[in-house]
């Protein structure tokens, strides 16, 4: 017997409102079967049922394996394996708890998995999915282990849910069809985020000469008689060096922000992030006097960690960072400053950072090399200066496109929260 819940959600279809209260069910109440699979991978991987993984788990649906593994009938058989039938909700139960996905064709896997078959007179797949998706923090507090977090079946079968009180489903069915129209729409903007990546990625491979070449396949007509383009090195236009070593014991808790790659990653990738550890100002202006501190048009450089990831540092920043970890090339000669960052974020860099990094045991984007890596040259700056304004406004097409997925990520965050009544312990 379900138990009355005392709260309606937040937000409710207006053909609904007089519907009267949700209720909570278990989910052994609501689903027919839970499928456990086997503990152990088969080992004859080579048929035609999909053998999935975490790892396959992209979006609400699932119906293949990215290694295209899977398993033949026989095995199945001689196995005895569970075989998850078609719009079963897969719910991890080990590695990223609660993490879900509809089957959308026969599936086999392993422990990692418990398949959930709904009672499909008391519950929808979808919305099955989506109040299981926002229950990750629930089912987490529930799970036992010290290392990795698990939840066992028993777990699962006496999980609770909110259940609006229609016998149909009706009321189901419309908030699973509102938050998947959603997540399609959010789906296309992906897809058209990644175009913009592509279109990108094209530009850097046609505005800058390849491999054999000494000119770029795609010029803009006002430098076609210009000439061919030079190989500089970076040493010709920067100093390349690290900043002055900052001891531990002068870290504080507020003040001027110390990088380190991490944070230096996020800001080359545009994205939030708090800072950790600070210098005093007192400390900076001694440094400032004495080494001197980046300056706008100067760029930072991951060397270890995440390698060859840049930062051009703007007229408003003000902060240190960690020596050794982060390269700072020091602009010196003439060179539009964007201009080589893209330059910096093109095959024939990256191919040479890779390269060099590949040499030592431990990989390293070293002061020496980075003085060492070339880049072409056109013959104006004019020319540098096109190139920059033209893959910067890609750029902003990218940067427009991720804050608009962000927003209807961060709509349809608020709508789950206002679809499903909470549950009070």
């Amino acid at each position: 017997m379900s138990k009355e819940m005392k709260i309606i959600p937040e937000l409710r279809f207006p053909e609904f409102e007089k519907e009267g209260q949700w209720v909570i069910e278990r989910l052994d109440r609501v689903v027919s079967n839970f499928i456990v699979p086997m503990r152990d991978k088969p080992k004859k991987l080579d048929g035609p049922i999909p053998w999935c993984r975490i790892e396959d788990f992209d979006g609400m649906y699932l119906s293949s394996s990215k290694s295209n593994q899977g398993v033949s009938l026989e095995t199945i058989e001689e196995m005895n394996l569970k075989v998850y039938p078609v719009n079963s909700l897969l719910v991890s139960c080990s590695a990223d708890l609660g993490r879900c996905a509809i089957t959308a064709k026969e599936l086999v896997t392993n422990q990692t998995f418990i398949g959930l078959v709904p009672n499909t007179r008391k519950a929808n797949t979808i919305y099955l999915y989506f109040i299981m998706s926002n229950s990750r923090n629930e089912l987490n507090a529930r799970s036992s282990g010290t290392t990795i977090s698990y939840l066992s079946r028993q777990e699962f079968e006496k999980f609770e849910i909110p259940i609006p009180p229609d016998e149909d489903c009706l009321e189901q069915q419309k908030i699973a069809s509102c938050l998947s129209s959603l997540d399609e729409l959010i789906a296309a903007h992906k897809d058209k985020l990644d175009a913009l990546k592509d279109h990108k990625k094209g530009l850097l491979q046609n505005l800058f000469p390849q491999e054999g070449e000494t000119v770029p396949k795609v010029r803009f007509p006002e430098f076609e008689g210009d000439g061919e383009w030079e190989i500089k090195r970076v040493e010709d236009f920067f100093d390349v060096g690290s900043s002055k070593r900052v001891l531990q014991k002068d870290w504080t808790n507020d003040g001027v922000p110390f990088y380190r790659t991490r944070e230096l990653v996020s800001l080359s990738k545009n994205e939030p992030f708090g800072s950790e550890i600070f210098i005093s100002e007192d400390l900076y202006i001694e440094l400032k006097e004495s080494y001197g501190v980046p300056v706008e048009g100067d760029f930072l450089v991951s060397g270890v960690g995440t390698l060859g990831v840049i930062y051009q540092v703007k007229k408003e920043d003000k902060f240190y960072f960690k020596d050794g970890n982060v390269i700072w090339f020091s602009k010196r000669e003439e060179l539009d400053s964007s201009f080589f960052e893209f330059c910096f974020e093109s095959s024939h860099i990256q191919n040479q950072i890779d390269a060099q990094t590949s040499k030592s045991t431990v990989g390293t984007y070293t002061i020496k090399n980075a003085r060492i890596t070339e880049f072409w040259h056109p013959p104006r700056i004019e020319e540098q200066q096109k190139i920059a304004s033209c893959l910067s406004a890609v750029d902003e097409l990218i940067t427009a496109q991720q804050d608009k997925i962000e927003q209807l990520q961060q709509h349809k965050k608020g709508l789950m929260q206002g679809l499903f009544p909470k549950i009070k312990s």
